[in-house]
């Protein structure tokens, strides 16, 4: 399997989530990605979650080397490894490049058409530019935190890295459109990505409502302010199970099934604003009726009423769930230190040029040999670098 970005080559310096996020999704589809670390110190992402497994996802579909990029030798091999390389992805404060004679000005007389990722909390250039930043400051400081959590409840964080991962999106975005265009113009060029606005422009047009409306959005729990009934409903056996009315006609099926058809003729309901305004009502029949059957009954009868349902699921369940089985969402992957490890498959599927994963991450500075051949470095000079922790 090659995929449609054969023979685009990456180099990644960047940690944790994020960066590492963006590279994967770049090599799912045939990008030779090459992720760089400290000899000494492997990316903190490596060690995230039960058993590091995170980090196996986050270098799937990668060869692995070590560089020690603030001694003048490292950085000397990663502008000789840029100088053949499309597209760098990196994620350090900004100026640390620059301080280490690697800034964009001096890599683009390297390789004036080479892609530079950079992510950074709060972007290259402001006011906020220099500070420390991660995923849970952007999730605050976009409004995502301030909009989540129970009406009399306080704001509340995901319990996952949201932000990194729309942002690790956003990146393999940016970096193909910044490659489109040097198919045209034969530059490169910088892309400059924070952790914030990426997740800002999933939240909907916030801003725009409070500057032209003077709106904010109140925490609504698992409510919509844009329609109604929709909701988290609890069944008799426990389980639970999600509705959804965006369209007027579903939540009419809706109603008519627990056995409220009555409200359908209301001139409130026509509008999905109009039923939120009658949540309560609307929610509490929804909620009366779910809670007196268990969940396999209430699912089969909302199918059959042509009405948007879906299961809350565990993890258990979605690892098991046919639908996702038939679509290849699941796949399990060879491990160059281990056993096969199952992981999620590439979040699209292309009909001609499919990607795919590969691989499971190798292990800190598994390809550095590998990697230094290529630039045309001999074993001794290799170990030699190993010995002064270069490499």
């Amino acid at each position: 399997m090659t995929g449609p970005l054969a023979g685009v080559k990456v180099v990644e310096v960047a940690t944790v989530i994020a960066g590492p996020l963006a590279g994967a999704f770049l090599g799912d589809f045939g990008a030779d990605v090459i992720k760089i670390e400290h000899p000494a110190v492997p990316d903190t992402g490596r060690g995230h979650g039960p058993g590091g497994l995170w980090g196996r996802v986050l270098q799937r579909n990668k060869r692995c080397g070590t560089l020690n990029l603030s001694t003048p030798e490292g950085a000397d091999l990663l502008r000789r490894l840029l100088a053949g390389a499309d597209v760098l992805i990196e994620n350090f404060r900004p100026g640390t490049l620059e301080r280490w004679g690697l800034g964009p000005d001096v890599l683009h007389e390297v390789n004036p058409g080479l892609v530079i990722a950079r992510i950074t909390g709060f972007g290259q250039t402001g006011p906020y530019a220099s500070r420390p930043g991660f995923g849970t400051l952007a999730e605050a400081m976009s409004g995502f935190a301030m909009a989540t959590g129970e009406p009399d409840g306080p704001p509340t964080l995901p319990p996952f890295g949201l932000a990194d991962s729309v942002t690790g999106l956003a990146t393999a975005y940016a970096v193909l459109l910044a490659l489109r265009s040097r198919d045209a113009t034969g530059r490169g060029q910088v892309v400059d990505l924070s952790l914030v606005e990426p997740l800002m422009a999933m939240l909907g047009p916030q801003v725009t409502w409070w500057r032209e409306l003077g709106y904010v959005s109140p925490r609504l729990g698992n409510r919509s302010a844009n329609n109604a009934p929709r909701n988290a409903y609890r069944c008799a056996d426990g389980r639970w199970v999600a509705v959804s009315t965006s369209a007027t006609s579903v939540a009419a099926r809706v109603m008519t099934l627990v056995g409220l058809p009555s409200v359908v003729d209301e001139p409130w309901f026509a509008t999905g604003a109009g039923r939120a305004t009658h949540a309560d009502l609307l929610d509490g029949a929804v909620a009366a009726w779910i809670a007196e059957r268990d969940r396999d009954e209430v699912i089969r009868a909302f199918t059959a009423a042509d009405a948007a349902i879906g299961p809350v699921y565990a993890v258990p369940e979605l690892a098991d769930d046919p639908h996702l089985a038939a679509l290849g969402t699941f796949v399990t992957v060879p491990s160059a230190d281990g056993p096969d490890l199952t992981m999620q498959n590439v979040p699209f599927r292309l009909s001609e040029t499919p990607g795919g994963v590969r691989e499971a991450g190798r292990p800190h500075g598994h390809d550095t040999d590998e990697i230094l051949r290529e630039l045309g470095l001999a074993d001794d000079e290799i170990a030699a670098l190993r010995e002064r922790g270069v490499a």
